[in-house]
């Protein structure tokens, strides 16, 4: 259970009460106006008092940071749970700079905020480093966003009692519902690994000449080299609310997203918020990740591209049932760059993945991608009937190549598919609906006509637990941990609790942050 103060809403008593408005509440023994015209025989016992709520009071100032310009006092804002300062970074953070956790303050981004300044696909080691401390609270509003360039890192580590939470100033002020979205940037990790489809036509994939683009900057920015181990720093329990600005048509930013992040990179425990765009989008580089949730994402999920080679184990997708969404999952773009090397290759394991309201399909490979999905969960609970996976483009179900980079057709091991349809045809001469199935049916320890018995809406019931899967995904990478269940969450850890917030539609109990629609007050 966290340390979280919250608010209690007190009813006006049918019985008693004359008058009863937000910020005066009367009850028996406190003051108010209450009329008793038949008192009891005996004497009444003393009332329980009250409780009261408690709401943040602003901080006295703002801290000091090392970053030229240091931090701007904006003065306050109030909104649900209290008044707070407002400590507004600068634009370019050029020195290392920690962001320590103090009551009743809120850092503001003020625009594209930069850690560093970038030092191009060469260059070595880490020049500039943000810190952000455990319970800190970040937000922004339209197109801004933070952003880790090449050769500098974010570090925003928090603990399962204190989560770090980026989220929007509407969000602060506690105008959200259900499906608010599209209100800030996200946040972006810029790294010196590997990618493709270079900017420059010209330049060879996987080299320093070839750097990717980051969608949804208003100003050029840019990741890609040849240092796969590179580290653009460390997420951990963490919270990305209300993200995904759009900045034109198919320009977009995701509640996360890395491009050319190195396998030094450490990722864990990161909950995105109903993303506009993707939850969580990978362009090329080394991803290895555990404990991710993504929920209410409006168009895929998760989106792997450009040759990234992902790692990705626990992790919870489930769309939002008012929103249509595309896909759960979404492989690389179909654009003449399929046989690019390196090749974008997902490795998949321990998922569970809930699709509620789309008309394209659950799981979406193309674009000649790799990928294993192993020990998961795959169900649709859209009123259409939705498929469970759809292959685009003969590159993404071409025989083995090691000359390029190809490991053959997608693998499913030890899924279990609940869907009224569980295959769809492919375009470009990808695998027909039967040819899709084939690879599903083929594989090891799969079930097509599974049905599942989640309970809390994530939690493996009697169905979940009584699969028991059949494929170790330590043969793939030693980064994976060997698990005995399907699905996301172990029935003996349940590690969605703590450090998490809830949606009407992703409901993880009382054990944490509380809803995602406020911000938490900490004793």
């Amino acid at each position: 259970m966290t340390n979280l103060s919250r608010s209690l809403v007190l009813g006006c008593s049918i019985l008693a009460l004359a008058a009863c408005g937000p910020e005066e509440i009367a009850s028996p023994g406190t003051g108010g106006n209450v009329i008793i015209n038949n008192p009891p025989a005996t004497p009444a016992p003393t009332p329980t008092p009250t409780p009261t709520s408690s709401l943040v009071t602003p901080a006295s100032g703002c801290p000091t940071i090392t970053a030229t310009g240091g931090l701007t006092d904006e003065g306050t804002i109030t909104g649900p749970t209290g008044t707070y300062r407002i400590c507004a970074l600068p634009l370019v953070i050029d020195a290392d700079s920690t962001l320590p956790y103090i009551p009743g303050l809120l850092y503001r981004l003020a625009g594209q905020t930069l850690i560093g300044t970038d030092r191009g696909a060469a260059s070595t080691g880490s020049a500039v480093e943000l810190t952000i401390q455990p319970g800190v609270i970040v937000y922004a509003s339209g197109s801004s966003y933070l952003a880790a360039t090449r050769g500098n890192q974010l570090n925003a580590v928090g603990t399962a009692e204190r989560p770090i939470i980026f989220t929007s100033r509407d969000n602060v002020l506690g105008l959200n519902g259900q499906d608010s979205s599209s209100q800030w940037g996200g946040v972006v990790l810029l790294g010196r690994a590997q990618v493709t489809d270079c900017f420059d036509p010209l330049a060879t994939p996987g080299t320093n000449g070839c750097e990717f683009r980051l969608e949804g900057s208003t100003t050029p920015a840019f990741g890609g080299g040849t240092t796969n181990t590179d580290n653009s720093g460390r997420l951990e329990y963490v919270q990305i609310r209300f993200s995904g600005f759009i900045i034109g048509a198919g320009n977009e930013l995701q509640g996360l997203t890395t491009v050319g992040s190195g396998s030094g990179t450490q990722l864990r425990y990161i909950q995105s918020v109903n993303s506009s765009d993707d939850g969580v989008e990978f362009f090329g580089g080394r991803v290895n990740m555990k404990n991710l949730i993504v929920y209410g994402a409006e168009d895929d999920s998760l989106d792997v591209d450009v040759g990234v080679k992902a790692n990705l184990q626990y992790v919870i997708l489930v769309q939002r049932s008012t929103v249509t969404s595309d896909s759960l999952i979404e492989g690389d773009t179909s654009n003449g760059l399929e046989n690019s090397v390196p090749r974008t290759n997902l490795n998949l394991t321990n998922a569970t993945m809930i699709q509620r309201f789309t008309a394209d399909q659950a799981i979406r490979l193309r674009g000649g991608m790799d990928a294993t999905i192993s020990n998961s969960v795959v169900i649709d609970q859209s009123a259409s009937g939705t498929p469970c996976l759809r292959i685009d483009d003969a590159a993404t179900i071409q025989a083995a190549n090691a000359g390029l980079d190809e490991l053959g057709p997608p693998v499913f091991a030890s899924v279990a598919f609940q869907c009224a349809t569980v295959t769809r045809n492919g375009s470009n001469s990808g695998a027909t609906a039967a040819a899709a199935l084939a690879f599903i049916t083929g594989g090891t320890g799969n079930n097509v006509a599974f049905t599942n018995s989640l309970t809390a809406g994530y939690l493996g019931g009697a169905n979940e637990t009584g699969f028991t899967p059949i494929f170790n995904a330590t043969t793939l990478s030693s980064f994976f941990e060997a698990t005995t269940f399907i699905g996301a969450v172990s029935p003996a850890n349940n590690w969605t609790q703590g450090w998490t917030c809830n949606m009407s539609g992703l409901n993880f109990g009382t054990g944490n942050t509380g809803s995602c629609l406020t911000l938490p007050v900490y004793n």
